[in-house]
């Protein structure tokens, strides 16, 4: 019986900076979070960092980190990035600073699951994400057979209650959770 992991990046990164910004070795992640069933794959759906026309320093090597990252997951055994965009959509009136959206990345784990599920290729699907808009994928992939486990956060990071009507089963990431995967 095969799992596939779903790991929503900027979820994860807002979750682990709440459990004290751990460094995380993914593939002992993915690995253990699909236990006891054999590992398809682990999908990881994120965007680089915003880069206007005249980056500074410090944006151009947050760029180039996060592009490095990508690089290191995409190496690793059994692991797939899919690389969403990130729009400007303009300034926080209050704040002044920058708005930004992802783009594709919601639609890339959507489709992603739904045809993993459809074409029977996974029995159960492992999510990490906090986001709601994945439930018409999730239905889909229950219709299928897939049992589908949610790590989630919990305060600000909890996840929307739809989508954890909607699963299976699920299980809160802890700083103790994430300690079994460092690096």
């Amino acid at each position: 019986m095969n799992a596939a992991i779903f790991i929503d990046g900027g979820y994860f990164d807002r979750v682990s900076r709440d459990c004290g910004s751990p460094r995380i070795d993914f593939g002992k992640l993915s690995s253990e979070l699909a236990r006891p069933h054999e590992l398809l794959r682990t999908y990881y759906y994120h965007c680089l960092p915003y880069m206007g026309p005249n980056p500074s320093e410090e944006d151009q090597a947050r760029y180039d980190n996060k592009q490095r990252f990508f690089n290191a997951l995409t190496r690793l055994n059994r692991f797939e990035v899919r690389e969403g965009k990130l729009e400007y959509r303009g300034t926080d009136r209050e704040s002044e600073r920058p708005i930004f959206e992802q783009k594709r990345v919601d639609i890339y784990l959507g489709v992603d699951l739904a045809m993993l599920a459809v074409k029977q290729r996974i029995h159960r699907a492992i999510l990490v994400t906090g986001d709601s808009d994945f439930l018409p994928a999730i239905r889909a992939a229950k219709n299928e057979g897939v049992l589908v486990h949610l790590f989630h956060g919990t305060g600000p990071q909890q996840p929307h209650k739809d989508l954890w009507d909607e699963v299976d089963e699920r299980t809160v990431i802890t700083p103790d959770l994430l300690s079994h995967f460092l690096l």
